[in-house]
């Protein structure tokens, strides 16, 4: 007898009791192993070709073990996309708005220029223009995982006097967030130029206090 489909396992007799059902039986090592499997198996072979069998494959999971969690591999994809936006970026606090912005281009730019997130962006962009619901989450983690970031360095940098108070929110976000992704993530630069990140900290500084 298994107790789940997860976690093999058999009961002393006079102990064994019905198994739980559904999300309550989850192990999350297997979990976190499928969502791995999925960045690992968008970038090899993109979303058009990706399939659970190969993401099962990967994770070193049965299907069941996929289906149990996302109903399909859309459904598995938006949530990896949402879940992105939920953990963001951590926020910068260097105690200057050049130094934020500075800390948070590194940040970014390492992530981007990371080999999955090189190939799993691009190819989630050109999957949204053909799905609506790919479109939305994806996003939805771009924006939302750079809005709460940016706002608040914007913020910080209101209360040291260093921009004015009430300065347009979307304006800043697009000055702070624009630039970077641009560069690496629509052309794709291979390299940034030497002390790029610096004029671009700069840069925005002095865009900002404009404001």
């Amino acid at each position: 007898m298994t107790t789940n489909a997860d976690e093999p396992g058999t009961a002393p007799a006079r102990t064994r009791r019905r198994a739980p059902a559904g999300a309550a039986v989850l192990r999350e090592d297997v979990t976190e192993a499928i969502r791995a499997a999925v960045f690992e198996e968008l970038a090899s072979v993109g979303y058009a070709r990706m399939s659970i069998e190969g993401i099962a494959r990967r994770a070193g999971v049965g299907k069941t073990a996929v289906y149990r969690r996302w109903r399909s591999k859309l459904h598995l994809v938006l949530d990896l996309v949402s879940a992105i936006a939920v953990q963001g970026l951590p926020a910068p606090d260097t105690g200057t708005l050049e130094g934020d912005l500075r800390l948070l281009y590194e940040l970014t730019s390492r992530a981007l220029r990371h080999p999955i997130a090189s190939q799993v962006i691009p190819d989630l962009q050109a999957e949204a223009a053909r799905n609506p619901e790919i479109a939305d989450a994806l996003q939805k983690a771009l924006r939302e995982g750079q809005e709460g970031v940016a706002s608040g360095i914007v913020a910080a940098a209101a209360e040291r006097g260093e921009v004015r108070q009430g300065i347009d929110a979307d304006l800043a976000l697009d000055l702070i967030s624009g630039p970077l992704y641009w560069r690496s993530v629509v052309i794709r630069s291979p390299k940034l130029p030497k002390g790029y990140l610096e004029t671009l900290a700069r840069a925005t500084t002095a865009a900002l206090k404009a404001l």
